[in-house]
This record gives C-alpha cells, structure tokens and sequence, in this order.
C-alpha cells in the first residue's frame, strides 16, 4: 500500500473483517474501487470468502498495539467494527483498552479518517442509566472522536438484514410463537435500518471531508414499537396474525433467557440486545445523508428490509451471520497435531469405516452435516447436550448453518465452528458449547492402497482440570452410541445418495 498513490481509490483498513457487518462491508468497499486490509486474530477464517483474493489480511488483535500498528500503516481510512457483545466481567475495559489503542496508533500512522459503527443511544438518558452494553458502545465512540483524526460515527438501533442477530431474533419470536407473552420492552419506540443502508452509509463516510468530525443518527424511513415490528413482519412473511400480550415482570436477565429459549441467539448475545430496547432509540437528525455521493434515495423501509432478508434466507445466500464473529470465551487455542504433544492429556476418539460409494459422494453428506440434516446419531442425546448448553449461557445447537450445503472456514455450525476445511477430503471442527476444556471433531472421506473409499473420524478432548477430566470419563460410555453412530450412519447416507446416483458403479 503506497501511501502517494490514489487513482486506485483509498487504502482502507477493515477491522471485525470476520463479523456480521465487516464481512459484508468488505466486498462493498472493493465495489467502489477502494483497496482493503483486514484485521483478523485468526486470518484462515476469511480465507474461503469470495473476495479473499482481491483483500489483503493481516493477523493480529486489536488489543495489542504492535500488530496494529503493522495493519495501520499506509491507511487512509480505518474502520473500526470490533466491540464486545458480552455482558460479562470486563467487557467494558477491554472496549475502552482497545479503543485507545487503536486510536493513538492510528494518530502515529498518519490515518486520515476512522469510521466506527455504534448504538443508537437515547436522548435525554444520562450515561449511567444505559445498558452496560450501549454504555460501553458510547464510550468507544467518544475516544476515537477524540483522537485528534477527523472521525465519523454512525449510531444505528436495529440493523434488518439477512443474518443479523436483531433480525434473527424477530424472526424466530414472530414464527415460533403465534402467541407471545412478551417483556414490557415490545411498546419501546425503535427505528430500525436495512443493512443495506448502513454499508451504504459506511462505503460513503470513506470520503467525507476532514472537517467533519462527528457522530450521525443511522435508521430507516419508519419508527416502530418492536410489538409492530413483529406484527408487519408476520403479514410480510405470510404469517396469520399473532398475538402478543406484554407483561412488567420480565427484567432484562429473564428476557435474555426468554429470547434464547425461543431463538437460536444465545443468551450472551440477547442480553445486550434486549437491554438496549429498555429506552426508546430513535434518530434525531439525518445529516448523514448531506455527506453520501450518490443519488440520494430514500432509506429503505422495514417491509422491504424485511422482505429483502428474508428472500435470502430462503435462496440460501446468507453471506454473512450474527454467528459469524467469535462467541465470547469461546477457546481459541490451536489443536495440538504433535504427536507427542506435552499440553497434558489428550483424549481421542477414532472412528473408521469403508464406504460404498465415491470419495465424492462421501464429501457430499460430511460437508452438509448439522443443521437441518442433523449429526447422524441418536438426536435425542444432542438435543439434549444442545439444551444443556443453553441453560448455561452457551449458544445451543440452534445456530444452524449459513449454507445448506457449502461450509467455509470461520462458520458457525450449531454449537461448533469450522475450524479447517480442505474441500472433498477433511472437515474439523472446534466445539463452542460450554466445556471443561477444548474439543474438536474431525471427518475425512479418503481413498485406501486399494482404492477403496474410506470414513475417518476423530473426536479430541484436552481436559481442564479435574472437572475436564471427570467429564471425559463420564461420557466416555456413550461414546459408542453417539460417536459410532454417527459413523455409521455417515456410511449409510453416503452409499445410499450414491445408489440413488445413476453414474454410481459399487466400489470394488
């Protein structure tokens, strides 16, 4: 990146590359003739993305000053899209640590402008009374304002688009319950934004002119009670009308629980959105719009959002998740591939059957796994082991996929993550359930000395500790039912897509 020439368009620095809205604002970006760098602490999760070879990656975090350095030099325009979406203990600071620091190293690279995605705060609200969540998110906007780098900040409330944790969490209330009881914050007063508006008006604080120095209310052309948003959303959806009937009692703790038990968004992750909805979030000005090139054009409206999200849900062209970015606390450690690894105990599970059918046919049931195919073994153990997950914060098996039949690196796939992928032949996963230690599963479709194809699976478990230790050996017993069964029934779902196949001949 030469810091003198910019008939390429502007050198932009992306951080949350692998988040719900940087995944999306990336390949806008590079639409609009800019060149990208993204910011990963695990750079192989952006590797399977369409626009991966038309954007440069560089590893690092932006807690550490050092590797951001690295990422900010020869930027002209940052983007800042990382906080935490966690309620637990010092979130706060490790927002307000990494803000500073991604500030005072911008300033040193010379940056000329920073670009932060917000909340939409509520006027009128001293600080102390807003939601940790939305507390923390207005803190961070005011130490990049700070910088001393002509900053733009843009305060959205509900971002509506395909993926988004908001709209999923309207989606599955609004369908699963024909009949809600619902927390008091249904009457709270929202303005909600298509996703499409906010990269629009992201792309476009790219080139805003250096005097500018400031935050901006982001939201569609509509204000809403969430109670409407979910009674326009059920007739755009084709739904029969439901029934809400809201009641005081629920606190924003009960609501998160209640949202993550209809939902597939955990509870983690409901908790700040739901106590972002205890005040009323609505814009106050919209001078954004005075500083976007472009046709003007109007903000999109919520049934068109939604029907636009929703058209991609049932087409399958998700690009980007809520589920997308790293669940927080989830392990992160590499898996330990030497053989005579010293980390402690490594627990394995092995797994290998010949298969009657192609290497390929065997690839294509291994990648569709989970979600609504399920994990091929005995789904009342998993539903359970999913329940339990979720009745201690962790996210459950409701996540599902983004893609029905595709997987990249970095998906969430029910309570695991693709970890590695090497098409037609090794899938790993990393568990991101709630475990006394780290565990991976790994599925390979290979071809033996005699041309055979064959099934390998491994499920490892590192143990924490005595807890991990009684935990492995605890369900150690049923590893037969669940892990054998799944093999098995891998086996027979790939011999018979393959029999079904006219091009199939036997293997030998």
């Amino acid at each position: 990146m030469e810091h003198d020439d910019t008939r390429e368009g502007l050198r932009c620095l992306v951080t949350g590359a692998t988040g719900y809205i940087g995944g999306r604002l990336v390949p806008e970006l590079l639409s609009a003739g800019h060149r990208v760098r993204c910011l990963a602490r695990s750079p192989d999760r952006l590797r399977d993305h369409p626009w991966a070879d038309r954007a440069e990656v560089v590893a690092g975090d932006v807690t550490d000053a050092a590797s951001v350095a690295r990422a900010l030099a020869g930027v002209d325009v940052a983007y800042y899209l990382v906080h935490a979406m966690s309620s637990g203990k010092g979130f706060e600071e490790t927002d307000r640590r990494a803000a500073l620091i991604f500030a005072e190293q911008a300033r040193l690279a010379g940056v000329r402008r920073i670009v932060h995605l917000s909340g939409l705060t509520p006027a009128g609200v001293p600080e102390h009374e807003l939601s940790p969540h939305l507390r923390s998110r207005a803190e961070v906007a005011r130490i990049l304002l700070d910088s001393g780098i002509p900053t733009t900040v843009l305060r959205a409330a509900v971002v509506i688009g395909s993926g988004s944790a908001s709209f999923e969490m309207l989606r599955y209330l609004t369908e699963r319950l024909p009949v809600m009881i619902t927390p008091s914050w249904v009457h709270t007063r929202i303005q909600p934004v298509a996703v499409r508006d906010v990269l629009r008006a992201l792309v476009g604080s790219a080139r805003m002119p250096s005097d500018v120095n400031r935050a901006f209310d982001l939201g569609g052309p509509e204000v809403l009670t969430y109670r409407q948003m979910m009674v326009r959303y059920a007739a755009v959806a084709g739904l029969p009308r439901r029934i809400i009937l809201p009641v005081p009692v629920l606190t924003p703790g009960l609501s998160s629980h209640w949202v993550g038990l209809v939902t597939p968004v955990p509870a983690s992750i409901a908790r700040p959105l739901t106590e972002s909805l205890r005040h009323e979030v609505v814009c106050h000005e919209h001078d954004i719009a005075r500083h976007l090139s472009g046709p003007p054009g109007r903000p999109i409206g919520f049934d068109e959002a939604v029907r636009l999200a929703l058209q991609r849900v049932r087409e399958a062209r998700v690009t980007t998740r809520w589920s997308s970015a790293s669940v927080p606390g989830a392990p992160s450690d590499p898996l330990p591939t030497d053989p005579d690894w010293a980390g402690g105990s490594l627990y394995s599970d092995h797994r290998e059957l010949r298969v009657d059918a192609s290497p390929e046919a065997l690839w294509r049931v291994i990648e569709g796994i989970g979600g609504e195919n399920g994990w091929y073994s005995f789904p009342l153990a998993w539903a359970v082991r999913g329940g339990l997950d979720r009745l201690v914060g962790g996210v459950g098996l409701r996540r599902g996929r983004r893609d029905a039949a595709r997987l990249r690196v970095g998906d969430s796939l029910d309570f695991w993550r693709v970890e590695a992928i090497e098409p037609g032949r090794l899938l790993r996963l990393r568990a991101e359930m709630r475990l006394p230690g780290l565990a991976w599963l790994e599925m390979s479709a290979v071809t033996d000395e005699d041309g055979r194809t064959r099934y390998r699976q491994r499920a490892l478990f590192h143990p924490h500790g005595l807890l991990g230790q009684a935990y492995w050996w605890s369900v150690s017993p049923f590893h037969a039912m669940v892990f054998g069964g799944m093999a098995r029934n891998i086996a027979r779902a790939a011999a018979g897509s393959a029999a079904r196949d006219p091009r199939h001949t036997p293997a030998h």
